[in-house]
């Protein structure tokens, strides 16, 4: 798989036009133009998503990623790329859909 670099200021949303944002600022030494490039070991969390299920609020709140097979490691963990595969989830950890990456930073490529 291939892909661009995820870093702290990728901008992620959910299926439903929710915010997806780093649960805490990724600190680890490898960094891409000063922002921290993440892996699948960060916690991601859900702002804004207005997901409803009969009329009942079903936001998404969190995303799980899975591990890409580049072999590329930061910190002992995957890379995070543009391709990744994720789920984001409700606060029952349903499955509602895979994260959308809007925008990602294009200086590094993993192929």
């Amino acid at each position: 798989m291939s892909g661009s670099l995820l870093d702290a200021g990728a901008v992620i949303g959910c299926p439903h036009g929710g915010r997806v944002t780093p649960a805490t600022t990724p600190s680890g030494g490898l960094r891409v133009a000063g922002a921290a490039v993440t892996t699948t070991a960060h916690t991601y969390v859900v702002a804004g998503c207005p997901h409803t299920v009969d009329g009942v609020p079903s936001p998404c709140l969190s995303v799980r990623w899975s591990a890409d097979t580049t072999g590329v490691t930061a910190d002992g963990s995957p890379v995070l790329l543009d391709t990744s595969a994720g789920q984001c989830f409700s606060a029952a950890l349903v499955p509602q859909g895979p994260p959308v990456v809007q925008a990602a930073q294009r200086k590094v490529t993993v192929r």
